[in-house]
């Protein structure tokens, strides 16, 4: 029995409804959900056909011309398009064979399946001495800033990002019922990290340190209360934005958090003034690579660097560590002394 274009438009919507109830079912935060279809619906649109008769020169053909964008950008919408279709196959290959006569294949094959180049580059920090060097000048130079609180705002999310090896976007999210100053040595904060996979942020501790406490401390008592809001709500943000929405009255209880593209902007711009040697500019994901490789350096595990960071895999964390300076003759004779230590005390 024949069918009309409706029902196969239908369909469509209906397996790119389900789709999204599956992926939903499996885990993935209301986010990814968003964007899991959009690439799909992008180039059926384009080419006004249903997902069965797009074929791998049509895709070709869209990615190479109207539809190429940079090459990150490109292979995360035909990586959706192929997991797209995997759920297609194994679910409605026989309904859409029977019903229209078309077989399902993925548009993806050997030839255009996307590889992950490393197109990010590598990332080399300054060295602990260029840090600590950009630290100390741009709090000297804090006493000039025009708007002294927001100079410091700038100068303790950096200084804590550094330490901490939080992301930008965590950061700016921080709240001040957040930090507990009783947890751990020396105190620690809950940050929104994000998710693996596309499962959407994960609440973990991390880590103030001796001198991120200290800071913090100050910036608390003496600098957060010179904002517009209330700084003894617990919901209101660590690192609050300076400016107020014009709809409302100046008397806020909470004011929204700082953007993670405000904070770069900030970063970018001390860096360029104060920072000196060969690295010039800085930004916050630089601050997560320095925090991690300079504490390994200093001896810092591989393990703890991970927790530190947040990581759920330590390949992920030895990505961060491509610039450390390793000591393998230094390790030997440590390790030595650790065996003979061991062997003297047996005996």
């Amino acid at each position: 029995m024949g069918s009309s274009r409706d029902d196969e438009q239908a369909l469509f919507q209906d397996t790119l409804a389900e789709y999204c109830w599956a992926r939903d079912v499996a885990g993935l935060a209301a986010t990814t959900l968003s964007q899991l279809v959009q690439p799909v619906i992008e180039v059926c649109t384009f080419y006004d056909v249903v997902p069965w008769e797009l074929s791998s020169r049509a895709l070709d053909q869209y990615f190479a011309g109207p539809g190429k964008r940079g090459h990150a950008t490109n292979r995360r919408k035909i990586t959706k398009i192929d997991h797209y279709f995997a759920f297609l196959e194994q679910r409605y290959a026989g309904e859409i064979l029977r019903r229209f006569g078309a077989a399902v294949e993925s548009p993806v094959d050997a030839f255009n399946r996307p590889r992950h180049r490393g197109d990010f580059g590598l990332r080399i920090p300054p060295s602990r001495a260029e840090m600590k060097a950009f630290f100390s000048s741009w709090r000297c130079a804090l006493g000039q800033a025009r708007k002294y609180p927001v100079a410091v705002r700038n100068y303790v999310m950096s200084k804590v990002a550094y330490l901490s090896g939080v992301r930008a976007t965590e950061l700016c999210l921080v709240r001040l019922g957040d930090l507990h100053w009783d947890n751990g040595q020396w105190g620690r904060f809950l940050v929104r990290g994000k998710g693996a996979r596309g499962s959407g942020p994960r609440e973990r501790e991390a880590f103030m340190f001796a001198e991120g406490r200290e800071l913090l401390w100050w910036y608390v008592e003496e600098i957060r209360g010179l904002f517009h809001d209330d700084p003894l709500d617990p919901y209101a943000p660590l690192f609050p934005s300076e400016r107020l929405p014009t709809s409302l009255a100046a008397n806020v209880a909470v004011a929204d958090p700082i953007r993670a593209d405000t904070f770069r902007r900030a970063l970018r711009a001390a860096s360029l003034v104060h920072l000196q040697g060969t690295v010039t500019v800085l930004f916050p994901h630089l601050l997560r690579h320095a925090c991690a490789t300079h504490n390994y350096e200093l001896g810092m595990p591989l393990w703890d660097v991970q927790v530190l960071l947040g990581h759920q895999w330590p390949t992920t964390t030895v990505g961060y560590l491509a610039t450390a300076k390793g000591d393998p003759e230094q390790a030997s004779l440590e390790s030595s002394r650790r065996a003979v230590r061991r062997l003297s005390g047996e005996a």
